[in-house]
């Protein structure tokens, strides 16, 4: 019987060995469906990014506290500074899958210690936090410091800040998927460099991103981007994002 198995083994690789050999290349080729085009420059969005700060407005923005009002951040200079007391910042547009590039700089006085020392947050479909955290020489716990999944996963690494101060997230993410009764059929992932660097690698979202207790599995469809006011004066510029 084993003769036999091996036999047909040997016969279908010929077989299949014999078939690759009658290919051209052509054979293998295809012409349709043509990618769009993508124009690039160097510190600009890409030409199908949906542009959420260009340093002028908040157009795309609505504030948390105050439900559809504009948002009382400041700007100057192209920069977006957030303003203590005044709640959170979300987008009027809600997002599923994305790509979205975002840039971070701790305030200029350095004060406080631990999650009291240059806190925000990223939260992606306004229910998952990704931490913005003034990490340099600042001890505090490991999956609460920038870069992580905030109260779920570490970084991969530490990113100290570059010379100028401003820090770079490029974040690509997979929503997670329910069926019709609300069941989680597939986990969120995500994916982020930091400056340039991984430190989140197709990590599986557990749920909600919660300050006490665990991660809840709460039911959803599209969501916004959100900016935490957590007190500090962390800055923001820069801030792009491409549905996928």
């Amino acid at each position: 019987m084993l003769k036999s198995t091996l036999t047909v083994a040997l016969l279908a690789s010929i077989s299949i060995a014999s078939a690759q050999t009658d290919f051209k290349p052509e054979d293998t080729e295809f012409y349709e469906p043509i990618p769009p085009v993508v124009q690039t420059a160097q510190h600009a969005a890409p030409s199908d990014a949906l542009v959420l700060f260009d340093g002028t407005n908040l157009n795309q923005w609505v504030s948390e506290k105050e439900g559809n009002a504009q948002p009382e951040w400041t700007i100057s200079d192209g920069v977006l500074t957030v303003k203590p007391g005044t709640g959170g910042i979300r987008t009027k547009e809600e997002f599923e899958d994305f790509q979205l590039h975002i840039e971070w700089k701790s305030p200029e006085v350095i004060k406080g210690e631990g999650q009291g020392r240059g806190n925000s947050g990223v939260f992606l479909q306004g229910k998952y936090e990704l931490q913005v955290l003034d990490n340099d020489d600042n001890k505090t716990y490991v999956n609460g410091q920038a870069g992580s999944i905030y109260k779920q996963n570490p970084p991969l690494v530490e990113v100290r800040k570059p010379e100028d101060g401003w820090h770079r997230y490029d974040v690509l993410y997979t929503a997670p998927r329910f069926n019709s009764d609300g069941h989680l059929i597939k986990r969120g992932q995500v994916t982020v460099l930091h400056n340039g660097v991984v430190v989140q690698y197709n990590t599986e979202l557990q749920g909600t991103t919660e300050y006490i207790g665990l991660p809840k599995m709460v039911a959803h469809g599209p969501g916004p981007i959100s900016l935490q006011d957590h007190g500090d004066l962390v800055s923001f510029r820069n801030i792009w994002i491409r549905k996928l």
